[in-house]
């Protein structure tokens, strides 16, 4: 974006992104058709509609017995419904950045690793939230909140914990701490790594959880930091995660340090499903 942009300016680049994310939300792989996600035990895990199966699946074109994944150990195979291998290999998961994906009626299956824990992440390319859908609300774009911030940098070697909404706690590289004065006082969020080149992540709360805003908190990314250690914040960029339109993601939540007891009234609004409410 634009590091200094008139407001009529910023006000179209806020709107190209808006309609950039919903293009993302209304894609078939989006948050939107995310339907389950199902922790695997050791052994036999047999998926499909019938009640006696381990898993137990919903999906147009879905069969009573669709197969098993055996976990091994640290291994998850994919055995045909009649018991033979369906893969050479076993099945790859999310941290290898191609996991296997399983085709079964209009469902798309792969499996994810949390915490040395792998479960079935379940999405329907048929699903309700989708095809309901009415886009997400938002605040009214206000170019006061596209602050220019002051980045910390973090001592190397630096962490951030962050627990997700499962209880899995994680300590990620910590890249520094952004600074913004607002309301006559300074703010400070911690951030954690939001690309290649330097981007920054934010995983905030502010004072409108929970009443405007989602109570889970909101994700906003930044631009790389400038050399004079300056960095643009937009919270008119400001995002549900993924957790505010499904009980099936396993969402981080803001580090304590990163609840702000400041009424953030920019980006998204909370997602009800329903423009009326």
């Amino acid at each position: 974006m634009t590091r200094h942009p008139d407001e009529n300016e910023h006000r179209a680049e806020v709107e190209t992104w808006r309609a950039a994310r919903d293009a993302r939300l209304r894609d078939p792989d989006g948050w939107l058709t995310l339907v389950g996600l199902h922790w695997l035990v050791p052994g036999d895990n047999r998926f499909g509609t019938d009640a006696s199966n381990e898993i137990v699946l919903r999906g147009r074109d879905v069969p009573a017995h669709g197969g098993t994944i055996r976990l091994e150990g640290d291994a998850a195979v994919l055995l045909r419904p009649d018991g033979t291998p369906a893969l050479d290999a076993p099945l790859a998961d999310d941290t290898t950045g191609e996991p296997t994906v399983i085709d079964l009626g209009s469902l798309r299956m792969y499996l994810i690793r949390r915490g040395g824990r792998l479960g079935l992440r379940v999405r329907d390319h048929d699903a309700p939230a989708l095809r309901r859908f009415p886009g997400m609300r938002h605040f009214p774009c206000d170019a006061s909140w596209r602050v220019v911030a002051h980045f910390e940098p973090a001592p190397r070697g630096a962490t951030l914990e962050v627990v997700d909404v499962i209880g899995l706690v994680e300590h990620h590289p910590m890249p520094g701490t952004v600074v913004f004065e607002r309301e006559g006082r300074e703010w400070r969020l911690d951030a954690l790594p939001g690309g290649e080149n330097g981007e920054l992540w934010l995983i905030f709360g502010d004072a409108t959880n929970g009443r405007e805003t989602y109570g889970g908190g909101r994700f906003l990314y930044t631009e790389p930091p400038a050399e004079d250690g300056t960095v643009v914040v937009d919270f008119n960029l400001a995002y549900n995660p993924p957790c505010v339109f499904t009980p099936y993601a396993t969402c981080p939540l803001p580090p304590p340090q990163n609840r702000l007891a400041l009424a953030i009234r920019a980006g998204e609004l909370i997602y009800t499903g329903d423009h009326e409410q």
